[in-house]
């Protein structure tokens, strides 16, 4: 079992070694190491159109990982007073989320975005007073909205699993010391709970900035990191482009660690 084990991780990760390693390779073509140098990580990061692309994936990644633990953060806690059959159906609707294929969010996303606006973009022509109104299209509002749909069923899933771990005699007793139900969250339930909500910001901000599927069907004219290594590679595998995959990994690796990390350290003070 061990060997076999050992067989499905060197499968899994040797792929994303040998990206690695060839990162750092001297010569112009990916597929062969001809040295060792770092000019390609020099070289990505004084590209223009990387640096474009890479300022919008943090932006889209840290605004809808901020919407989706606001917003999942207040659904969870909204969940825990809810019995019955309407809890297993948000319960339902949230693992679903999580379930469906990022393709099939990607053009449901785009199909509902294209409608609305084409009904919104008129009406809004009409009122409008004076001059060229402004029109509704797919671009950052569209990926914020996107990745926090997404996103958000993660945060829910996070924080109620804290939520269940909590000892409920707490809030109870906050209660009976007459805290209004926004004095006993701010105080009890929410110091209790930040590990979660920063660790479902965490891996928000790594599935939003790490997305290509959902993001290429409704990014516009927007350019997002992932998807300008898709229009890259399709030239040809470059040094560079294993630089920029490299750079990505590692820093998806860190914010996964260190959301895993607080999980734990919120498990341990529960």
């Amino acid at each position: 079992m061990r060997i076999y084990a050992a067989f499905v991780y060197i499968f899994l990760y040797l792929p994303i070694g040998v990206i690695a390693l060839f990162s750092f390779n001297a010569g112009r073509h990916a597929s062969q190491l001809q040295g060792f140098s770092t000019q390609w990580y020099g070289k990505a990061l004084n590209n223009p159109f990387v640096m474009d692309a890479l300022q919008t994936s943090l932006i889209v990644a840290l605004v809808s990982a901020t919407c989706a633990s606001v917003f999942g953060t207040m659904a969870a806690v909204a969940l825990q007073g809810i019995r019955g059959p309407l809890r297993t159906t948000f319960d339902l609707l949230i693992y679903v989320a999580v379930m469906i294929p990022g393709i099939v969010i990607g053009i449901a996303t785009l199909i509902g975005l294209v409608t609305l606006f084409d009904q919104l973009n008129p009406v809004l022509a009409a009122i409008w007073p004076s001059g060229t109104p402004p029109q509704f299209s797919m671009g950052y509002g569209s990926l914020i909205a996107a990745h926090t749909l997404f996103t958000m069923a993660l945060v829910i899933i996070i924080i109620r699993a804290r939520l269940a771990g909590m000892d409920r005699a707490l809030a109870e007793a906050s209660s009976d010391l007459y805290a209004t139900p926004m004095g006993t969250f701010r105080q009890v339930t929410l110091p209790l709970i930040f590990p979660a909500i920063l660790a479902g910001f965490l891996l928000s901000f790594t599935f939003s900035f790490d997305d290509f599927i959902i993001a290429f069907f409704v990014a516009g004219s927007e350019t997002t990191l992932p998807i300008y290594v898709f229009s890259s590679i399709r030239r040809g595998v470059t040094p560079e482009i294993n630089a920029i995959g490299t750079l990505v990994l590692a820093a998806s690796l860190i914010l996964l660690v260190t959301a895993q990390v607080l999980l734990r350290s919120g498990r341990r003070r529960g």
